[in-house]
């Protein structure tokens, strides 16, 4: 019995022994320098470091973080020159930098270098970026150039073009332009060398070339029901279009026809609508039609549907846009 107990034992030790698993002592990543202290800028360089679950998301982040190094030291540059206002502090510059930090952000840089990448582990990365100030400078600098030629070349080929193409090229253009004080900001804090009123004065030449097509064009609009005129009429006001009843080449006609069809449903009077806008030119040439469709409900009439119908109908074109209801390039 003895060496029973004798041989269980052996086997127990053997069998603990057996289960016990080598332990794995994981090496502490070492991060390089640059996570924790990146480089200093200089005169010309910009550093920054970002994260992110994969290279690309770390870039941008990275970046962004670049963006708002840089915004702090134009707003604060852009404060320093406005901080005084006939003799008085001016209690809106911490308004105008918040903007202008917010508005810098929104630029975009293509013209970055990637320094290194770290992978951090459990699916992270970092990176450091650096920008080169001057390339950026040329870069923001080469793309206004370009639209501003762009534009010049368009005009230059656009004399058979109509007034509402104009309007409408001139109109997308200056909307296309909707940062340039804020690019033209970051210019002059990236080379105070930089004039930037040449930039300024194309940009109002561009709009005055706009509002003097707005005061040339007119339009009249007639229809088959003028509940719906105002509706239209109130939307091309809103983009300072003249409404008026002339006879010339720079006037357009809106005919909107309707086909309404009465209908009762579980006490509901309703009117479902057709719209067809058609826009003709001084030579009755139609130059664009669209059709929409249309419901007016009410409990108590149909003159109270109707009225339901005229408030979709201007719902809809302050959703949409005039432009898109008239299928019109306005």
């Amino acid at each position: 019995m003895k060496s029973v107990y004798i041989l269980l034992a052996i086997l127990l030790v053997f069998t603990a022994c057996g289960s016990q698993k080598e332990r794995v002592v994981v090496k502490e990543k070492s991060l390089p320098a640059w996570y924790f202290k990146p480089p200093s800028a200089t005169d010309n360089i910009i550093y920054s470091v970002g994260e992110g679950i994969n290279k690309k998301e770390a870039v941008t982040n990275a970046l962004s973080s670049l963006l708002a190094t840089l915004s702090v030291s134009i707003s604060s540059k852009f404060s320093a020159k406005s901080i005084i206002k006939e003799g008085r502090v001016y209690s809106k510059d911490a308004t105008y930098t918040n903007e202008i930090q917010s508005e810098v952000k929104k630029i975009r840089i293509s013209n970055y270098e990637v320094v290194d990448i770290e992978k951090l582990g459990f699916k992270r990365y970092a990176v450091l970026v650096k920008l080169d100030k001057k390339r950026f400078f040329q870069s923001l600098k080469k793309e206004l150039d370009q639209k501003f030629t762009a534009i010049e070349s368009w005009e230059q080929r656009s004399k058979e073009k109509t007034l509402l193409e104009k309007l409408h090229y001139y109109n997308e253009t200056i909307h296309s332009f909707d940062r340039l004080n804020d690019t033209l900001l970051v210019m002059s804090a990236l080379d105070e060398s930089f004039d930037n009123e040449i930039y300024f004065h194309s940009y109002e030449t561009l709009k005055s070339k706009r509002d003097i097509l707005l005061k040339n064009i007119t339009f009249s609009i007639v229809s088959d029901d003028e509940a719906f005129i105002a509706p239209i009429a109130k939307a091309l006001s809103e983009k300072k279009i003249k409404i008026k009843d002339v006879h010339n080449k720079n006037h357009f006609t809106i005919v909107i026809r309707t086909d309404i069809q009465k209908a009762k449903s579980y006490g509901f009077f309703i009117l479902r609508t057709e719209f067809r806008f058609i826009t003709k030119d001084y030579k009755n040439t139609t130059l664009a039609t669209n059709t929409i469709r249309l419901n007016g409900h009410s409990s108590q009439s149909y003159n109270i549907a109707k009225q339901d119908l005229e408030k979709k109908l201007m719902r809809l074109i302050q959703e949409q846009s005039i432009a898109k209801i008239l299928n019109l390039d306005i």
